[in-house]
């Protein structure tokens, strides 16, 4: 009963919890980039709503480089806090401007995403990822050894 109500943690614990939100936010996320990103290789007139005003084809390139690339990115473990930033962005965008007259319910799967990519940003990729191995060399090389 004690560890049900037990606040402490261990590290280990922790990064296997980040590896498993990060990579299933990054599969959720890249199951709605895949398809913007057919539809951009596909050729042809773009079909996409221009509601940042910079062009449909612009704002498709830009939201599949958010949702295919930077999903990729996270999943990895990879730059994860600066590939949160255009996820974000794309988030931001869809809550106020393509969901701005919707009600909660069109709105609450990109607030979902908003949240879990905020977490990310804030306690960054966790032991299991290329950001955790990239940090130990670099300290290592700033010791000198």
């Amino acid at each position: 009963m004690n560890r049900i109500f037990n606040t402490n943690f261990n590290h280990n614990s922790l990064d296997l919890a980040l590896l498993i939100f990060r990579v299933s936010l990054a599969l959720l996320m890249l199951s709605h980039g895949i398809p913007k990103l057919n539809s951009l290789l596909a050729g042809g007139e773009v079909q996409f709503p221009d509601i940042i005003g910079v062009g449909a084809k612009t704002t498709l390139i830009l939201a599949v480089f958010a949702e295919v690339v930077c999903s990729v990115l996270i999943l990895l473990g990879l730059a994860t806090r600066l590939a949160v930033l255009p996820l974000i962005t794309t988030m931001l965008i869809a809550i106020f401007i393509a969901h701005g007259n919707d009600g909660l319910k069109e709105k609450e799967l990109a607030i979902h995403f908003l949240v879990s990519y905020l977490v990310l940003l804030i306690v960054g990729a966790g032991g299991f990822s290329i950001d955790k191995v990239l940090s130990r060399k670099i300290t290592r090389a700033k010791r000198g050894y």
